[in-house]
C-alpha cells in the first residue's frame, strides 16, 4: 500500500510556499504519495478565530527573517511580496480548477504562481498580473477566468476548507499523515518521521 502525505496549502502562505519545493523530497525519500489540498486560509482563520501573525508588526518582522533563514537552508528562492495582502480567493480557485484538469497543469500553475508570488514577486490582486503570469506559463487566461467561476470549483474549494476545518485544521501550510495533523513547514521533518513508521502519530 503506497503512503501518503497530504498537503493543505494556500498560495498566500510564504510558509506553504517553502513547503511546496520541500514535501516532495521527504516524500520522494519515504516512497510517498503527495495529495494536495487547495484550501482558503482566510476562511480558516475565520472559521477558527486564528489570524496572520503579519498582522503583528512584531511578529512580521520575525516572520521575514525566518522564512529568509529557511529559504536559505532549503536553498529556494524567496523575496517578501510587497503588494500583501493579497486576496487569494480567485488564485486558489484556480488550484482547484487546474488539479480538476490533471497533475500536470495543477504543476505548472501552482509552479508559476508560487514564483509570481514569492520567487520574484507580482501583484497578483491585479487580474492583469496574473493574465501575464498565467499566458508566460502557457494558459488561456480568459478560459481560466470561465473555471474559476464554475460553481464546481467554487463549491470544491469551499468543501476543502470546511472539511479542514472540522479536522482541526488552523493554518496552512498543514499536513496529514493518517490521521496525525502537522502544522508548519518547520514540522515537516515529522512528517518523514511518520511516513517511515518512527513518530507516534
Amino acid at each position: 500500500m503506497t503512503k501518503t502525505v497530504e498537503f493543505l496549502f494556500d498560495l498566500g502562505s510564504p510558509y506553504s510556499y517553502l513547503a511546496w519545493y520541500q514535501l516532495p523530497k521527504v516524500a520522494q525519500a519515504q516512497g510517498a504519495r503527495i495529495v494536495y489540498t487547495p484550501v482558503l486560509l482566510g476562511g480558516i482563520f475565520q472559521a477558527t478565530g486564528n489570524a496572520s501573525p503579519a498582522g503583528v508588526p512584531a511578529k512580521a518582522r520575525y516572520l521575514d527573517a525566518d522564512l529568509q533563514r529557511w529559504a536559505q537552508a532549503w536553498g529556494v528562492p524567496y523575496s517578501p511580496n510587497p503588494a500583501f495582502p493579497i486576496n487569494t480567493l480567485a488564485l486558489m480557485r484556480g488550484a482547484v480548477a487546474m488539479q480538476m484538469q490533471g497533475d500536470e497543469p495543477f504543476q505548472r500553475y501552482m509552479d508559476a504562481m508560487y514564483q509570481a508570488m514569492f520567487g520574484q514577486p507580482r501583484n497578483l490582486g491585479d487580474p492583469a498580473e496574473v493574465a501575464a503570469v498565467l499566458t508566460a506559463a502557457g494558459f488561456d487566461a480568459a478560459r481560466f477566468m470561465a473555471q474559476i467561476g464554475d460553481q464546481a470549483v467554487k463549491d470544491k474549494l469551499k468543501d476543502n476548507t470546511t472539511q479542514a476545518v472540522a479536522r482541526g485544521v488552523f493554518g496552512a501550510p498543514s499536513f496529514f499523515v493518517g490521521d496525525a495533523l502537522f502544522w508548519g513547514q518547520d514540522r515537516i521533518d515529522q512528517v518523514g518521521q511518520a511516513l517511515a513508521g518512527v513518530m507516534l502519530q
